[in-house]
């Protein structure tokens, strides 16, 4: 290694020192400076060197001498100086050549690091790429295998590197074209894992020396994985538009800036507009009057639902229902369907008429219909169930809303009578003598109005099947002689006949009033009430079985959610306090009409039901929250306490509605001929 010495400290020589610092072939050992607080003396110090502010002195402390000194002042005095006075053995380097010097390395350090950044790009590239390439030079030995063909041939790209291609892969055919020195473009191959590809072989040349072959390849199989992804989603495409285009709904899609996508023919047919009126234009192009149900639902992601509008340039009326597109959460657009509101109020009429047919022929519910399973609904519904079995008559007793209805539903579907007419009547529903002609029928000529060749009774329809006569205790007495009969003789005679038909008729009654109290009055026959109390079955309250109101509450709300349009899922746990405290006097029907008023109340996005959201109970509770000796009379027999208690009932009921008759037997749950008749018991006369 040489030994070297820098006079001068100035920028100069700094350079130098730091250029030269770590060299393999030279080591700088001191540098001088007439300045010794010059940049290049700081330096040199802080590398151990030795310094010096003569430079001859420091010459002769160095041993052994120097074999190089840099002159790197620029001073010819001192060039001239150190050549008259260093030994033969030392070459002295003027200033100027220190210089050239100094530029070369640089130039090649430039050089190097261009290299080098050239390399890592290549390496880069190569290694990014989905292609694989093998490379091999003229003695057959790899030079090039990157990530992706190591992927595809499963083979270790560091020992695959620097072999012979033949022990690496003996399949690959790239030796080939260093015999014949020429490309071959999208050959098939096979790898020994069985993976397939297509590769192109191309021979490398530098300038006009041959060094070797490159292989470029892309796995077939993903191709035809992607070529058949795209083959299923053009199919998908094709199935979908034949779908939209063969429904008889009109349909209408626009995509997420609310431009037309596609139209169906039902929706020409329906609108009079045809693809090109509406497909590309906004989605306010086919509305004649209303707002772009499509463009509200971009703008909320909600769906919107029975929306009225006028479309089309015959003003068409439509019901428009309309719900984003959302894939994996990102909008793409909205569908919608237009309804023709005159189709929809023919299917309506017609619906409503089957309806009510239905309703007077069939049963809907059944025992798994009845919620609940408290020791009290439990018992009650195995009474039910027991009785289905039999033909027994049932009388059903219970409070307004407790769902007598249900247990007579499921009652008949449980009975050998399932396939056969469930009618149901509403004796508080029907004036006496309405009831009568609606129960028995009539003949022709029976009265005024009467149909010609009169008209079959209810009880004539519910033949072979089960009649359900709610609020019995609401039947006139006159009525009551005549369902007496059917119940001992089964037979009706029709309103103005004679003859008797026999009738094979189950009849499940049912009853809120306290009947035994009514044959006191003499407002119930007592012959009848036994033959109806064959098999009482007594309905519990509901708070009387408050353990049931849990799971009340997830059916209904799913009934309310299906009416509604809502999604309501869950009652907080104080909600469902507040609702376990209170009394419910309405019994489950109050209780439904709770949740379905808070359900209205809630924001569309809800999930829970919180007490935010419910109607303050205690008001609904006001009248039945009241203890018994607030009222009139408090002692006496327990008769004459619920006199006095019916007493003021009445009249209370009467004021709040300013004497109004009809309006008071409504809130009090009663017929107004049962308010008549109530009235009068009591002695209390009221103008309406």
């Amino acid at each position: 290694m040489k030994r070297a010495m820098i006079v001068g400290g100035g920028k100069g020589g700094t350079a130098l020192l730091g250029m030269m610092d770590g060299l393999d072939h030279m080591e700088v050992v001191g540098l001088a400076d007439l300045d010794l607080e010059a940049e290049g003396i700081s330096v040199a110090k802080a590398r151990g060197l030795q310094t010096g502010s003569n430079a001859f002195t420091l010459y002769g402390e160095l041993f052994p001498a120097p074999d190089i000194v840099f002159e790197a002042t620029g001073d010819e005095a001192v060039l001239a100086d150190l050549q008259r006075h260093v030994g033969v053995q030392t070459a002295v380097v003027p200033a100027h050549v220190c210089n050239l010097l100094y530029q070369l390395l640089i130039g090649k350090d430039e050089l190097i690091a261009e290299l080098s950044h050239q390399e890592r790009l290549h390496h880069t590239v190569f290694q990014s790429t989905d292609d694989g390439m093998i490379a091999i030079d003229g003695d057959e030995k790899v030079l090039l295998f990157n990530q992706a063909a190591a992927r595809m041939t499963e083979i270790d790209r560091e020992k695959a590197i620097g072999n012979l291609i033949h022990t690496v892969m003996p399949e690959s055919k790239l030796p080939r074209i260093l015999s014949t020195r020429t490309m071959e473009y999208n050959q098939k191959q096979t790898f020994a894992n069985g993976r397939q590809i297509v590769t192109t072989r191309i021979p490398l040349w530098i300038k006009d020396n041959f060094v070797g072959a490159l292989a470029v390849f892309q796995d077939v199989t993903e191709m035809m994985n992607m070529a058949t992804k795209v083959t299923d989603l053009e199919s998908v495409q094709q199935l979908l538009q034949a779908i939209i285009h063969s429904s008889d709904e009109a349909i209408s899609v626009v995509n997420e800036e609310g431009e037309g996508l596609m139209v169906n023919p039902a929706y020409s047919r329906l609108t009079g507009l045809n693809e090109q009126d509406v497909l590309g234009k906004p989605a306010t192009a086919d509305i004649y009057e209303g707002e772009s149900m499509h463009m509200r639902a971009l703008h909320t992601r909600m769906p919107i639902r029975g929306t009225q509008m006028k479309v089309g340039p015959h003003k068409k009326d439509v019901i428009v229902n309309v719900a984003p597109l959302l894939v994996n959460g990102e909008l793409k657009g909205s569908v919608g369907v237009l309804h023709d509101v005159s189709e929809i109020r023919t299917l309506t009429n017609e619906l409503e008429k089957a309806k009510q047919r239905i309703r007077t022929l069939e049963a809907k519910y059944t025992f798994d219909d009845i919620i609940g399973s408290s020791p009290a609904l439990s018992f009650a519904k195995e009474q039910a169930f027991k009785s289905a079995q039999t033909p027994v008559d049932v009388l059903l007793r219970g409070q307004s809303g407790t769902g007598k209805e249900l247990f007579a539903h499921a009652i008949h579907n449980e009975s050998g009578r399932r396939y056969q007419p469930f009618i149901r009547v509403n004796c508080s529903a029907l004036s006496p003598a309405l009831l009568e002609s609606e129960l028995f029928g009539y003949e022709e000529g029976a009265f005024t109005g009467a149909k010609r060749g009169g008209k079959r009774g209810l009880f004539e329809e519910a033949n072979d099947g089960s009649i359900f006569l709610d609020e019995i205790g609401e039947v006139p007495k006159e009525t009551q002689v005549k369902l007496l009969r059917v119940l001992q003789e089964k037979e009706i005679v029709r309103v103005g006949g004679t003859k008797a038909s026999t009738v094979n008729v189950r009849i499940i009654a049912a009853t809120n009033n306290h009947l035994e109290e009514a044959i006191k009055r003499g407002d119930f026959r007592e012959d009848l009430f036994y033959r109806l109390n064959k098999m009482p079955i007594f309905i519990p309250s509901l708070q009387d079985r408050r353990e049931d109101i849990h799971e009340l509450c997830q059916y209904l709300l799913h009934k309310i959610n299906q009416a509604y349009g809502r999604s309501v899922l869950t009652v907080s746990d104080q909600a469902m306090q507040r609702l376990l405290a209170y009394e419910w006097p309405g019994n489950v029907r109050e209780l439904e009409n709770i949740l379905g008023r808070a359900v209205i109340h809630m924001n569309y996005p809800d999930q829970e039901l919180t007490v935010k959201h419910l109607p303050p109970l205690a008001e609904t509770d006001h009248t039945y929250a009241r203890p018994l000796h607030e009222y009139g009379k408090q002692n006496g027999s327990l008769a004459e306490r619920m006199n006095a208690f019916e007493q003021q009932e009445l009249e209370v009921a009467l004021a709040e509605v300013q004497g109004n008759k009809t309006a008071a037997a409504r809130a009090l749950g009663i017929s107004v001929r049962n308010l008549y008749y109530k009235l009068e018991k009591h002695g209390i006369v009221r103008k309406t």
